[in-house]
């Protein structure tokens, strides 16, 4: 079985007092957060942030401290399982423009109602949840 650790982003933004999530989907057909793999020598936060602005073109992104959560799943690739972990940060941006990559066919910036209901997979409804939790309770 081969390893495979990943890091991510969990952006949003603020407009109006209303917070809207980045979700794009993946040309597998998915939705999900902007990640990839961490590269050799790389920290987690610069992966975190190279992902994002290699998948979305955004690249003014501020993390909320204190946020760091991580999903573990299996999946298959060229008929190999493959052991996944994926550590995921909260961010903030300023950017409404997204330019997607050859990764994704789609984006939106949903609210966190509309968030929760579209994305695919529980385990990241659940980080979404956490992150909506911690962004209730501080001022930003």
């Amino acid at each position: 079985m081969e390893l495979e650790k990943s890091a991510g982003t969990i952006l949003f933004r603020k407009d109006k007092e209303v917070l809207y999530y980045l979700l794009l989907h993946y040309q597998v057909g998915h939705w999900d957060f902007p990640k990839g793999n961490i590269e050799k020598g790389e920290q987690i936060t610069e992966t975190a942030r190279r992902e994002t602005k290699e998948e979305t073109g955004i690249g003014d992104i501020e993390f909320i401290q204190g946020f760091k959560e991580e999903i573990e799943y299996f999946y298959q690739r060229e008929g190999k399982r493959i052991y996944k972990t994926v550590i995921f940060f909260l961010s903030r941006t300023k950017t409404k423009g997204v330019k997607i990559s050859f990764e994704h066919q789609g984006f939106e910036w949903l609210n966190y109602e509309k968030a929760l209901k579209k994305l695919t997979h529980k385990n990241a409804k659940e980080i979404l949840k956490k992150a909506n939790k911690v962004l209730l309770r501080i001022e930003i």
